[in-house]
């Protein structure tokens, strides 16, 4: 995110449920980059977090410029650099202990792989929504930044690093969910 900044705590939001109904009331899937639908509507099922935007990661390069393109990547030495942009999830999160939790997994989803993988909050979100966070994927040294060019082999490692990070934040809220209908 151009507007990138460390982790806030969590505050006071006695309107949290009235902001998710709004925020939720106009998402409909054909919103959602495809690969992602499912997980979006995963994290919406729960009562404690609600998602604010997400973009699965786009690789544009001479020859596929469509920026909703989903396409991976064609292995090839003939492309030398390609514009990615960046993969996220932004949510809000309430102030509860199962918001609290979800902070701890989000955590440690980022940490899986730091140079590759930031957990922060944004000015332009926490100015419209407290308690906003995001998991994007992006090489640490672009971190402030919502699109970067990068190298042909380090693109490539970029989009395996993206499908991981969306495997695994998939997991996360398959499993919370779960726990939340059998708790």
């Amino acid at each position: 995110m151009e507007t990138f900044t460390e982790l806030r705590d969590l505050v006071a939001n006695p309107h949290y449920q009235e902001q998710k109904r709004k925020i939720l009331g106009g998402l409909t899937d054909d919103m959602i980059d495809a690969p992602i639908i499912e997980l979006i509507n995963d994290i919406n099922k729960l009562p404690y977090c609600f998602t604010l935007q997400c973009c699965y990661g786009h690789f544009l390069f001479n020859g596929r410029n469509d920026p909703d393109n989903l396409d991976s990547l064609p292995v090839t030495n003939t492309i030398a650099t390609v514009e990615y942009r960046i993969a996220y999830v932004a949510f809000c999160i309430d102030n509860s202990d199962s918001g609290r939790m979800l902070l701890d997994h989000l955590r440690e989803i980022a940490s899986l792989d730091p140079e590759n993988i930031q957990f922060c909050c944004a000015e332009w979100f926490w100015g419209r929504q407290v308690n906003s966070y995001a998991l994007q994927v992006e090489p640490d040294r672009f971190t402030h930044m919502d699109t970067a060019v990068l190298d042909y082999g380090e693109a490539m490692k970029t989009e395996r690093i993206r499908n991981e990070f969306f495997s695994h934040v998939t997991k996360l809220f398959k499993k919370l969910n779960d726990l939340d209908v059998a708790g």
